[in-house]
């Protein structure tokens, strides 16, 4: 295991410096930001002085090692925009980010495991198959229609819930929360709901596919031959085999909803990182949108290696750091 852990420290480091390089050569290219945060009035030296004061008028090369030098002190670059730190004004968005990535997540295991596990049991009938029908809807319709329908709805017509912010935070630990408020729910479901019905669909489909498999399998018929209740049989022997490819999808699944979030914090307004990223990329703010990709590729290895080991722990089988593998 501690092999296992240090190899993947140590592949982690290599992925994030190609990363960065990618994304820094990238944003790079794009454009210049100047043109955009300087007035078309300002003469030529108020604007030679904004490169230099940038460290723009450096070459690629120089800014990129630069940029370097600084991340290995926890230095990602100071914000064009605002003028402060780049890691700061992410680390004061994540928690909205993160917030409504894991209420999104959290609806689309309630509901899509149960419903994916009934529509498995019951394939032929009525309900299964609406079940399934109402999957396909989850994959095909784009996630800015779902969410301006649900304004139009819920917020215009029906006047029952807030169509963009965050409403009422409280402090846990430190960090504003609005799950632990009423206010904060009423401005979260929508966003919530939105963000989880693509993974609502994967979960009911992924979770149908593995409880029709396993149904199928000898230790299943085995365990019915002794007569053990349907309920044991399901709970025990179907729903944990199915629940190691789950698993997976799951932390791939949260992680892309952490990243892929931009169109729903768009719509809704919601005060997290994606919106963050949009407002920047609109400034060409390079220390902000090279900080924020190097963050969520940090998300996406550590989410990696969490669901790595409870797929150890789901499947005895499954042992990690072995030469073998």
């Amino acid at each position: 295991m501690l092999v296992y852990l240090i190899r993947r420290c140590l592949q982690s480091v290599v992925v994030l410096l190609v990363m960065s390089l990618i994304v820094f050569v990238g944003v790079y290219a794009v454009g210049n930001p100047i043109d955009i945060l300087i007035s078309p009035q300002a003469d030529q030296a108020e604007r030679e002085q904004a490169i230099h004061a940038l460290g723009l008028d450096q070459p690629m090369w120089m800014q990129y090692f630069v940029f370097l030098r600084d991340a290995l002190h926890g230095d990602l670059g100071h914000s064009f925009v605002h003028s402060t730190s780049a890691l700061r004004l992410i680390f004061e968005r994540m928690p909205a980010t993160l917030e409504l990535a894991t209420v999104a997540m959290l609806f689309a295991i309630i509901l899509g495991i149960p419903l994916g596990l009934w529509a498995g049991l019951k394939p032929e009938s009525a309900s299964g198959r609406t079940i399934m029908a109402g999957s396909i809807l989850g994959f095909s319709l784009p996630t800015f229609w779902v969410g301006l329908m649900l304004i139009m709805v819920f917020s215009v017509m029906l006047g029952w819930l807030p169509s963009n912010g965050r409403g009422e935070t409280v402090s846990l630990f430190g960090i504003p929360v609005s799950f632990l408020t009423l206010d904060g729910w009423r401005h979260l479901v929508l966003p919530a709901t939105n963000l989880a019905l693509f993974n609502l669909a994967l979960m009911i489909r992924l979770t149908r596919a593995g409880t029709r498999e396993a149904l199928l399998q000898d230790y299943v018929k085995f365990a019915r031959a002794k007569g053990l209740s349907n309920v044991r049989v399901i709970g025990v022997h179907v729903l944990r085999n199915i629940l190691i490819p789950i698993v997976t999808v799951i932390g791939l699944q949260f992680g892309a909803l952490i990243a892929f979030a931009i169109v729903t914090e768009s719509v809704f307004a919601w005060p997290g990182m994606g919106k963050l990223l949009v407002d920047s990329i609109n400034f060409l703010d390079r220390p902000v949108i090279v900080a924020y990709l190097l963050v969520i590729v940090t998300l996406f290895i550590v989410i990696n290696l969490i669901v790595d080991l409870l797929y150890s722990a789901l499947d005895p089988r499954v042992r990690l750091g072995e030469s073998r593998s």
